[in-house]
Parts: C-alpha cells; structure tokens; sequence
C-alpha cells in the first residue's frame, strides 16, 4: 500500500509539472520558448501575465481541496465542502463588504473573517451528540448562504460603481492576477502546511471521538484548530480568485477512493489533485471558453458530481 501510495504522489508530481509547462504556453496568445526569449510582447505577456495567473490558479486548487479534506474529516461525511456548507459564501459576503465600504482595502482580512464565521456558525449548527450528520450539515449550510446571498443581494444593490467588482467574486476568475496576488496567494502554503501537521490526529479522530481522547488528542482543540485554518485558507483563497466551487468536494472524494483515508496520503494527493484540477478549468477558461468564469466551469463538473453522491448516499 505504501509503495502504491507513494507511486500515485509520484505520478500526480509529474502530472502537475507537465501540467505547468503545458499550460503557461495556452491561451489566446500561444507561446514557445522562443518566443519568450527573443519577443519582448511574449516575454511581458508570459512572465507579467500568464505565469503569476498559473500559479495563482496552482495555489487556490490546493488550498480549496485541503481545506475540503479537512473538513471531511472533521465532519466524517464526504459531502463537506467550502463551497456547499457556506465557507466561500461567507468569504464572498467578506469582500463585498470590503469592496464597497472600504474600496476593496484589507480584503483578504474581510474574506477570512466572513469564511471563519460561516464556517463556525454551520459546524454548531450541525453538531448533534458529537456528530454533524450530513442532512444537518447541507441544511445549514444552504441556508446560512441564503442568508449572506440576501445581505450581497443589498450590497449589489446599493454598490454603485462596484457592482462589477463583486459580480467577479461571485463568479470566480483570475482574469486580473498579478504577482502581488501571488504574494497574498504565498499565505495558503501556510495554512496548508499547519493543516498537514495534523493529519495524524486527524485519523484518530476518525475512529471517534472518544476513543481520540484515550488516545491523548485534545478533540476541541483540534476542532478549532482545522476549522480556523481551512476557514483562513478559503479566506485568502476567495480574496484572489473569488467563489470557485466544489475542488474541495470532488478532489478529496476520488483521492480518498485511490489512496484510501489517511490523511498523511490523502492531504498531499488531493493538494495536488486539485491544482491540476483548477489549473486546467483556468486554462480551458482562458484558451477555448472565451475567459468564461473559473467558478463556471467546476459547477458545470462539480454540480452533476454532487447529485451523483447523493444518490449514491440515498441507495446505501
């Protein structure tokens, strides 16, 4: 199993990296390694333009698919998602509270602070004896985004001149990433690494909660610990790239079924798993799709996904 494991973090390695070469070089502008090095216009378009959107795209893909991983594990469903129990729709409300009060200033605090209350506000919503169940869980989640669609609805309302800017947040994109984006971007790897440092108690917790504390996992801690920092990873991730939905459904849920559930395999596979995923929907964006939203693209795949993990969960 380990060598399996080890085979398929390899081969998703590789995937990513050929992926990265592949992709800076698509786009309404095609690009070669010549071109880069002898024009000025594809070295401004290459090095300016397409590589920081790359790894922004890069960077939001393994933030959003961790943050999914760990909130599947928290929850113990695999139906958990920042985007479905509320988390991007909080750091949506977030920054168009930035944006139309403070001209977009301190957005990345303003996203995190929306994505950290939803997040928590669905979790005690949800727990009952111990457990989120995942009716309760979806519930709540749907409804707690109908309450901040209500508030956006009157801020959109009322935005003026901003209503473009947040319409781009809800749709998701990265039509306007520069490198300072990429620099903010910088902070999930943080957030990432913390989240992997806890993927053994991660697995313990799996076996219950109080079987966990025999075991020496302070539980509560470890709760607020995955909540905070996959509620500041969609936070920082939503402040770049606006809502992007259900990398943090699919990803985590086919992973899970290759490499099976320990998070010190599942964390790193879905990471990966995810860049490669939003890489190619940004690229097929931008190159075929006519710089359609991100956020457009992975409902059309997430959403018919979804269902299909609700079937599936109703036959069982």
């Amino acid at each position: 199993m380990k060598h399996r494991n080890a085979f398929v973090i390899t081969t998703l390695l590789i995937l990513l990296l050929a992926s990265l070469l592949i992709t800076v070089t698509m786009g309404p502008t095609s690009l070669s390694l010549a071109s880069i090095l002898e024009e000025p216009t594809a070295g401004m378009i290459f090095f300016d333009i397409r590589l920081p959107r790359v790894i922004a795209a890069l960077l939001v893909g393994c933030g959003l698919a961790l943050a999914g991983t760990a909130m599947q594990g928290l929850f113990k469903n695999s139906m958990a998602d920042p985007y479905i129990i509320g988390t991007s729709s909080g750091a949506s409300l977030g920054a168009a509270i930035s944006i139309v009060l403070l001209g977009g200033l301190f957005l990345p605090v303003f996203a995190f602070i929306g994505a950290a209350v939803a997040t928590f506000t669905v979790y005690m919503l949800a727990m009952h004896r111990g457990r989120a169940p995942v009716e309760t869980l979806l519930l709540s989640g749907i409804a707690l985004s109908m309450f901040f669609s209500a508030f956006l609805s009157f801020l959109m309302y009322s935005a003026g001149k901003s209503l473009h800017q947040i319409i781009f947040w809800l749709m998701g994109g990265f039509w306007n990433i520069s490198w300072s984006d990429v620099w903010i971007a910088l902070l999930i790897v943080i957030g990432c690494v913390i989240l992997y440092a806890y993927s053994r108690d991660l697995n313990i917790l799996s076996l219950g909660e109080e079987e966990a504390v025999h075991l020496g996992v302070n539980v509560e801690r470890l709760k607020r610990i995955l909540l905070f920092f996959s509620s500041f990873i969609v936070g920082i991730a939503v402040s770049i790239a606006g809502a992007i939905g259900f990398i943090g459904l699919i990803t985590p849920h086919i992973m899970r079924l290759i490499v099976g559930p320990d998070h010190r395999v599942l964390f790193p596979s879905s990471m990966i798993a995810g860049a490669l995923f939003l890489l190619w929907a940004d690229t097929i964006a931008r190159s075929f799709a006519n710089e359609m939203p991100v956020g457009v693209i992975t409902s059309f795949v997430g959403a018919p996904f979804f269902i299909f993990l609700l079937r599936r969960r109703m036959k069982a």
